[in-house]
């Protein structure tokens, strides 16, 4: 695929990491995997393949409607909160299970504050935001 942006991403199975934080799991145990992910502006959510939520012990909590660029739909897996680390910066957030690839998508850029430089086929921080994630909110004002 021509132009395409792909990043190492670290997937950590997010009630794994609760219950090392709350010394409930010893931290070797936590399930955790690095990929290369392909980042799809098209897409709105993380998506990961069904072997993927086995390696990290997810639990599929839901299902919603995927539906395709031909207009055509499908039903598929939601799982359980996942963290994700990419560049160096950290989100939670729901998958959808798909595919045979990681797909970082908007959403999930948006979290990181993360811009994706296609000619430079990379992801880079957002320039107003270089050091750190800012979330926006619109329709507040701050008191």
């Amino acid at each position: 695929m021509m132009g395409a942006v792909r990043v190492p991403v670290r997937l950590k199975n997010a009630v794994d990491e609760e219950l090392v934080v709350r010394g409930l799991l010893a931290p070797h145990l936590l399930r955790q995997n690095e990929v290369i992910g392909l980042v799809d502006t098209g897409a709105v959510s993380l998506v990961i393949p069904s072997e993927m939520v086995e390696q990290l012990g997810l639990r599929i909590i839901g299902q919603r409607i995927a539906q395709y660029v031909n207009g055509n739909q499908e039903t598929i897996g939601v799982t359980r909160p996942i963290i994700i680390e990419c560049e160096g910066r950290i989100t939670v957030d729901e998958a959808l299970v798909m595919g045979n690839e990681v797909l970082i998508g908007q959403v999930i850029l948006e979290k990181l504050d993360l811009l994706v430089d296609c000619k430079n086929q990379q992801l880079i921080p957002n320039p107003a935001n270089p050091d750190y994630p800012v979330a926006m909110i619109k329709g507040y004002k701050n008191a």
